[in-house]
């Protein structure tokens, strides 16, 4: 089969090589790919947000089947066209991908069809949204309502920064139109899990669940980025907590979809907080999570082909999804000065990979057959092993063989997930 994967991060890298495995698989294009994905698919310069190009391109080059795996060509509907076309996809359709693109879309739901997540109010006026703050509780949680490239939340410590942020978001614009409107809402308490579904409006199969390190220093501190690192499996998603998150959460969120004429078929996020009342929902994403992705998809067993097939054709309850024992670490090594200002264009030092070891490349490209730097987060260190401190210890002596200037890495990834295992 000829595929076309669009995207181009560590996330798509990762698919990519899973879709390699398998037999069905005889080429596959990337669009716009990356310096290092180059290596395992062919790269062509359409952006991911370039709808016309990439369904253009599909037309013309006999595409098979479609990944589109970022948020931005999901929310614009990237699928309903190249399904338009013939081509079978894996992912949403632009009406249930904005469970993502609009925080105030999810939240109603959630609140309509009874799904816990925290309390919150909606703004559509900065005013409003001021006078509410000054009789708010503190820390509050301020979201744009659009895609915001991962980075529209502020944890407010207090009524200033809550101002700040408000004004930020609502007058200044710096998300654009994302930020028309706001959500505000009550912060929770408990360690987060990230658990990626196959979905296919029917039926919902969990994958391995993660813990990701969003914030840029170590013992989480520093600013929040995309996210420096990711272990999987979550040690506090326990078997009594996957059942709790079946019941109350995913099968209640695919009927709330369902009964709103959008029913979800891809890959959906489920952005966990286990508080002193249970899971609650912090947030959906209509897609596989960027690093959790670089986690999951080496501990799956099963062919990820067949399963996105059995998913865009609406019987994955047929289909076997395994995951392998064992655990997965990923330690992102970024551009020093990340999430805001770094300099890039350095030439990347690669080793060999050995077994179980992966590395996906984020933000690299090729020039005159160099790999270089050209983005905060750089690329993925990955190791899978018999248990999360062999894994640990793998991704970081595997990191520790890449080199460019500047590079940067947390030093304590999955050093929380270790210790509530000791707990536990």
């Amino acid at each position: 089969m000829v595929i076309l994967v669009v995207g181009g991060g560590g996330r798509e890298h990762a698919i990519i090589k899973k879709l390699k495995e398998s037999k069905k698989t005889e080429k596959i294009y990337a669009l716009p790919g990356n310096g290092g994905i180059a290596a395992d698919a062919e790269c062509v310069p359409i952006k991911a947000t370039d709808i016309d190009g990439i369904v253009d391109f599909a037309k013309q080059n006999k595409v098979d089947f479609a990944v589109v795996a970022p948020d931005d060509p999901l929310v614009l509907g990237c699928v309903d066209r190249l399904e338009a076309l013939g081509i079978p996809c894996f992912g949403p359709r632009k009406n249930a991908a904005i469970i993502e693109g609009s925080k105030v879309f999810s939240k109603n739901l959630m609140k309509k069809y009874g799904i816990p997540t925290a309390a919150s109010e909606t703004f559509s006026s900065a005013e409003k949204a001021i006078a509410y703050l000054k009789e708010a509780a503190y820390p509050t949680v301020i979201k744009a309502d659009g895609l915001a490239l991962g980075k529209g939340v502020v944890i407010a410590q207090s009524f200033e920064e809550a101002e700040a942020a408000v004004k930020e978001i609502m007058c200044d614009k710096v998300f654009g139109a994302s930020g028309n409107e706001i959500l505000i809402e009550e912060f929770l308490v408990g360690p987060e899990i990230s658990v990626l579904a196959f979905a296919d409006g029917k039926t919902v199969v969990p994958m391995v669940s993660s813990m990701d390190h969003k914030r840029a220093k170590d013992n989480d501190e520093g600013l929040n980025t995309g996210g420096m690192g990711t272990v999987a499996p979550n040690p506090y998603y326990t078997e009594e907590v996957a059942k709790e998150c079946m019941e109350k959460i995913f099968l209640p969120t695919m009927a709330a979809m369902n009964a709103e004429g959008r029913p979800f078929s891809g890959c959906l996020y489920f952005g966990l907080m286990l508080t002193k009342n249970g899971p609650k929902v912090i947030e959906y994403n209509c897609r596989f999570g960027d690093p959790e992705t670089q986690v999951v998809l080496p501990l799956l067993k099963s062919d990820l082909l067949e399963i996105m097939l059995a998913v865009s054709q609406g019987r994955l309850a047929e289909q076997t999804v395994e995951f392998k024992e064992g655990a997965a670490c990923c330690v992102v090594l970024a551009s020093d000065g990340y999430p805001k200002k770094y300099a890039s264009g350095y030439e990347i030092t690669l080793p060999n990979e050995g077994e179980n070891e992966y590395v996906y490349i984020a933000g690299a490209k090729k020039e005159d057959g160099v790999l270089k730097t050209s983005g905060g987060r750089v690329l993925g260190a990955v190791k899978t092993a018999c248990c999360l401190e062999k894994a640990i210890e793998g991704a970081y002596a595997l990191a520790e063989k890449i080199h460019f200037e500047n590079a940067y890495m947390r030093r304590d990834i999955g050093k929380r997930a270790l210790a509530a295992k000791k707990q536990s």
